[in-house]
């Protein structure tokens, strides 16, 4: 019994132990685990980096870290190459943004190019600079550092040109795949290239599905030759790559730089909600297959026929719910326009059209807004090779379910260049007679009143409900505003009443950045009287654009170059007593700059032929340049306007003015290399005065064949060309070589010794006007004038 409890005595003592052991061991496992779970627990250590100069930014990149924010200090940030790179997440990217929206810039020779994943740049302004690249944005570093599912956002680019407008860049280059530009604000690219590019060479960059939205494109200035879209999606040579860019809910504003807006040439993309608003070119779907165009609206006015919609190459694309008004451009610049085709054409060229839908969509006052087969060029084959003639016409093109409508009769909705035996007409209705060539029984006459909604918006008063159920019709389920279209609600047109709401056809509030006033207040015009050549210089040099310099009568004596940056207005107080600057300056009267707006007003100019009257700057002449003369004269120089290679002036016009004993007239004459470029967009010569003018009075040059532009223009009206041309050469007294629309008609042609006036071009309808010659040669009119070929 002794032993049995001395053995239970023991035997407590050793559980006491174990037991104890077992609640440090238990108390040990706790804490190691405890640790484990700390250490295994994902810490935010997102850290806010304030960086105030590109040494400082470039370490902040360097160390930076999924959530991490740099912010850019505000000022200006001045000549910096900018790499943005890194590895963010999706609920957790990598910012680099501005301090203050509206207060860091980037100026100078500056660009951005960033690569890796999950990276948002915002609240940058870039201006007063160019990029020393080939790019001011680029989702691209290098071949090896390409951006995925990175965001441009909330920016500004701002004339961000090049000094030299024949450099060529562009402004956003878009690489790799699922990137974003959205809420941006772009505006006034002057020099050669797209604005925006999205490339599509290697497998890294097709099946894309970028997204531009929401962003506000604001002006292009007409570029004066090829090459200055807004938007080009790939390019010829990898036209049938799969892209899948998205463009939608953008604001094009007067984006003019050339015939194609929005420049498609890849597959499966979708362009939707977009606005045009009186934009000098068209949605061009260059290259590619298999686009969709819908719920976009395309405004025109009463002035310019050169605004347009929608054209159309290639195979199988729907164009449904789109609104036009007022649209009246022609040809290229229609409100849709289906093109021939080449032949077994190159990928360069263009491919016939097949197997594309044009349904409910709305033409609201529109100039013939059906034009078929256009650019057919058989009446050319003298001058161009079989590889450049369109003769494949529309195969299998359907319109149906399409509304026009005009309060003053259009009576050829549709204009045919070739047969149209490939294209269907199903259930459309038109207010008014069709006496066009094409008159199919799909197009159907009716009265129908519309109401207006709001300004340049009309729909039906009632829905009309004769529609054509095409094949994969059932697939167009919304209207232009994104109300449903239903088999008990639905209507010819792009829109289904009831419209909910007051909707506009423009809202600029809802594009672009929350942070930047597009319409930027302008200064008050003042009038500035000057006596003197010295207090005339002085305040040309202080003046604000727009000014007026109100000259007292008297001889002004000038022997430096008046230099004209700014729109300036020099004028004379008294029109019959005229101020009289008298030159007698090296090489020019007056120097034109980039953005110089030049407007003479009952002015006496001369100089001592030992210079012109206006010259531009010998080279970087970045953005455009205009100049106008009104009830004045000219005398004594040796050309009144010489231009240099890359300068374009938009506007040259000459009113009720007199020029006189000058080596020759208007040389606008420098675009030699025969690529489609050309100097002015419109001359307009009226009521106005040639006299011993030894040379040309105009000699305006554009060379090589290309379609992609305005093409120039001619206006000359009531003036009188007396006594010149006897030191031409070539005997001829216009030179207008190239240029596609010219008009010169109850003008006076006397004493002149040439043999040929001009030479028309027939095939561009140009025509002898009615004018008055006497002893002044002929015109000559040439129907298909050789030109170099381009592409």
């Amino acid at each position: 019994m002794e032993i049995n409890a001395v053995k239970s005595k023991s035997n407590f003592k050793n559980f006491k132990k174990v037991k104890n052991s077992i609640r440090i061991l238990s108390l040990v496992i706790l804490l190691f685990t405890s640790n484990l779970m700390v250490f295994a627990t994902p810490v935010n250590s997102a850290k806010d980096i304030k960086v105030k100069n590109i040494v400082e930014l470039n370490k902040a990149v360097k160390n930076s870290t999924a959530g991490d924010q740099i912010i850019l200090a505000n000022g200006i940030w001045k000549d910096v190459q900018i790499r943005f790179y890194g590895t963010g997440t999706k609920e957790n990217p990598i910012v680099l943004r501005g301090e203050t929206p509206g207060k860091v810039f980037i100026e100078g020779a500056s660009d951005l190019k960033f690569g890796g994943n999950y990276l948002t740049v915002r609240d940058l302004h870039f201006r007063n600079g160019y990029t020393p690249s080939s790019s001011v944005v680029s989702f691209k570093i290098d071949n090896n550092t390409i951006a995925n599912n990175c965001k441009f956002t909330q920016c500004v680019i701002e004339e961000f040109t090049q000094p030299d407008r024949d450099v060529s860049d562009h402004w956003i280059e878009f690489w790799g795949r699922h990137n974003e530009l959205s809420d941006s604000y772009i505006t006034g690219k002057s020099n050669f290239g797209p604005t925006l590019r999205v490339f599509l060479d290697g497998n890294e960059n097709i099946y894309n599905y970028h997204q531009i939205v929401n962003n506000y494109f604001g002006p292009r200035p007409r570029k004066g030759g090829p090459h200055g879209e807004t938007i080009q999606v790939g390019d010829s040579e990898t036209s049938m790559a799969p892209s899948h860019t998205n463009v939608y809910n953008n604001l094009f504003d007067q984006c003019n730089g050339e015939v194609e807006v929005i420049s498609n040439k890849s597959n499966f993309n979708e362009y939707r909600n977009n606005v045009f608003l009186e934009s000098e070119g068209s949605l061009v779907i260059r290259h590619g297959n298999y686009n969709v165009v819908d719920g976009n609206i395309f405004i025109g006015n009463d002035k310019s026929n050169q605004i347009g919609g929608i054209r159309v190459v290639n195979t199988g694309h729907w164009i449904t719910n789109n609104y036009f008004y007022k649209i009246r451009g022609e040809a290229f610049r229609s409100a849709i326009s289906i093109m021939n085709g080449i032949p077994k054409s190159s990928l360069n060229r263009y491919n016939q059209v097949t197997d594309v839908v044009v349904a409910h969509n709305s033409f609201i006052d529109c100039e013939s807004p059906w034009q078929l087969s256009v650019g057919s060029n058989v009446s050319q084959s003298a001058v161009l090779p079989k590889s450049e003639i369109r003769s494949a016409r529309p195969e299998r093109v359907l319109f149906a379910n399409n509304l026009i409508y005009n309060e003053l009769p259009d009576t050829h909705p549709i204009v045919n260049y070739d047969k149209v035996d490939g294209v269907t007409f199903k259930n459309n209705f038109i207010n008014n007679v069709n006496n066009s060539e094409v008159k199919p029984a799909g197009l159907i006459t009716t009265n129908f009143g519309v109401t207006k909604v709001s300004d340049g918006l009309f729909t039906l008063k009632e829905n009309n409900r004769e529609v054509y159920h095409g094949f994969d019709f059932e697939n167009i389920t919304k209207d232009l505003f994104g109300n449903g279209r239903t088999e008990t609600n639905n209507s010819i047109g792009a829109i289904v009443n009831p419209i909910k709401g007051n909707p506009l056809l423009v809202d600029r509030s809802k594009y672009g950045t929350n942070w930047y006033e597009v319409n930027q207040p302008k200064a008050p015009a003042n009038k500035i009287a000057v006596s003197t050549a010295a207090e005339l210089v002085r305040q040309l040099a202080k003046a604000n654009s727009g000014d007026v310099i109100l000259l007292k009568s008297g001889t002004y004596h000038l022997k430096s170059s008046l230099p004209v940056n700014k729109q300036i207005t020099i004028a004379s107080i008294n029109s019959k007593n005229k101020a009289k600057l008298v030159f007698s300056s090296e090489k020019t009267a007056f120097e034109m700059q980039p953005k110089g707006h030049l407007i003479l007003k009952n002015i006496v100019l001369t100089g001592n032929k030992a210079q012109n009257a206006f010259t531009t700057l010998d080279q970087l002449m970045s953005k455009a340049y205009d100049i106008s003369i009104e009830n004045s004269e000219i005398s004594n120089f040796k050309s009144v306007l010489e231009v240099s290679k890359g300068s374009f002036a938009d506007n040259i016009s000459l009113l009720n003015s007199k020029i006189s004993n000058c080596e020759n007239g208007f040389m606008l004459n420098k675009e030699k290399n025969d690529g489609g470029d050309y100097n002015a967009e419109f001359v307009t010569f009226t009521n106005s005065k040639f006299d011993h003018i030894g040379g040309v009075i105009l000699d305006y040059y554009r060379g090589g064949y290309d379609e992609s532009t305005i093409g120039g223009n001619i206006k000359m009206e009531g003036n009188t060309i007396i006594n010149s041309g006897k030191a031409q050469p070539e005997n001829i007294l216009i030179k207008n070589r190239g240029i596609v629309n010219v008009s010169i008609t109850n003008n006076v042609f006397k004493n002149n010794p040439v043999k040929t006036i001009a030479v028309l071009w027939g095939e561009k309808g140009q025509t002898p006007g009615k004018n008055t010659i006497e002893d002044s040669g002929e015109f000559k009119v040439v129907q298909n004038l050789e030109m170099k070929l381009m592409y």
